[in-house]
């Protein structure tokens, strides 16, 4: 099917997100125009003031999407665009009641699909994010997963334990859930639609943080964990050092968004985006390898140093061969994701 091309219109939903601000950051530099949804005035106020500070103002719409369950929740918010990245999800460790997750992530996710059925004649593509989350099974043993893998234990140990379930198990079978709903929604109205469907499955996603946060408290989930273990003072165990699964920069992951977008062998695709695997201990030595003046004022925590040495096996670890023959993403390594996210905590004084 066609792509977009510069200058045409692109729907970017939850537009203040972690992943999602970069994705609008990649659109507008490569010359495209964005339509972006938030939930508040109030949420969109920093998202306009920040790509204004940058040049790129004149170029992003905003538009309130209150609630992302409500049927036609994006009915309006489609007319007019050629092409949508979906963004919206719930992300956070503290959740109990599954539902409270699988509402805004399935209901969200076909929701914009059907908005984009009834009033979207002109869009090419519809890029979803998803997550790694959905494709691996947890395992004891060293294991490699591509795309043609399907979490299928999350969703049945939810479905048995129901609140009782762990929250990331929720979280997992909730993104699971979405991206077969969203798959089996594009297949069975394929016949009447002008658009394809591609999906970006990013494992744990860390880097410099440009939407609005104010304290480490308030990072995402992924991030905050990076911020926790590789910056915090707080204690530290073998087993929680030794834990290894697969990692992305958010502006690589960001920008799979739009090159998903752009290629049109992306479409009808899964793709996983990760730069490789890693061990947490690994990240904390990473850091301590850096000059002081990248974090200045600050001891890092050293961890367990023999924990991660050039024989150190993964637990996880990604197929990439779909996304180097699609996508071709020049990864950010270890290094250079962790010079930038630090040298970006310094100057909020965190």
């Amino acid at each position: 099917m066609p792509t977009i091309t510069k200058g045409d219109k692109v729907l970017v939903s939850g537009a203040n997100g972690y992943i999602a601000l970069w994705v609008l950051r990649h659109l507008l530099e490569r010359g495209y125009a964005v339509r972006g949804t938030v939930r508040s005035e109030a949420k969109g106020k920093f998202v306009k003031e920040y790509f204004t500070s940058i040049g790129h103002g004149d170029k992003l719409e905003l538009v309130i999407v209150e609630d992302i369950e409500k049927e036609g929740a994006f009915d309006e918010a489609v007319k007019g665009v050629d092409a949508i990245a979906h963004t919206s999800s719930p992300f956070h460790g503290n959740v109990k009641n599954p539902e409270e997750f699988y509402r805004p992530a399935i209901q969200g996710t076909v929701g914009m699909l059907k908005s984009a059925l009834k009033n979207g004649p002109n869009v090419k593509r519809i890029v979803v994010t998803s997550s790694c989350a959905a494709i691996l099974t947890p395992s004891d043993k060293p294991s490699t997963f591509s795309e043609l893998d399907w979490n299928e234990a999350s969703p049945k140990e939810v479905e048995e334990k129901g609140s009782d379930s762990p929250p990331m198990s929720i979280y997992r079978a909730s993104k699971t859930l979405a991206e077969k709903a969203a798959w089996e929604f594009y297949m069975e109205h394929k016949s009447e639609v002008k658009w394809d469907l591609a999906v970006i499955n990013p494992p744990f996603v860390f880097g410099p943080p440009i939407h609005d946060v104010n304290s480490p408290a308030s990072l995402n989930t992924s991030l905050k964990t990076w911020y926790d273990i590789v910056v915090a003072d707080n204690p530290k165990t073998k087993e929680g050092l030794s834990f290894s699964s697969g990692w992305v920069d958010v502006r690589d992951t960001s920008l799979a968004h739009v090159l998903a977008l752009e290629k049109e062998a992306a479409g009808g695709e899964r793709i996983i985006t990760t730069a490789g695997s890693f061990n947490w201990q690994e990240w904390i030595t990473v850091a301590n390898s850096l000059p002081s003046s990248v974090y200045p004022n600050h001891k890092l925590p050293t961890g367990i140093p023999e924990l991660f040495t050039s024989e150190t096996v993964y637990n996880i670890i990604y197929d990439k061969s779909k996304e180097e023959r699609i996508l071709a993403i020049k990864f950010h390594t270890k290094e250079e994701t962790t010079k930038d996210t630090l040298e970006d905590f310094a100057k909020r004084g965190w």
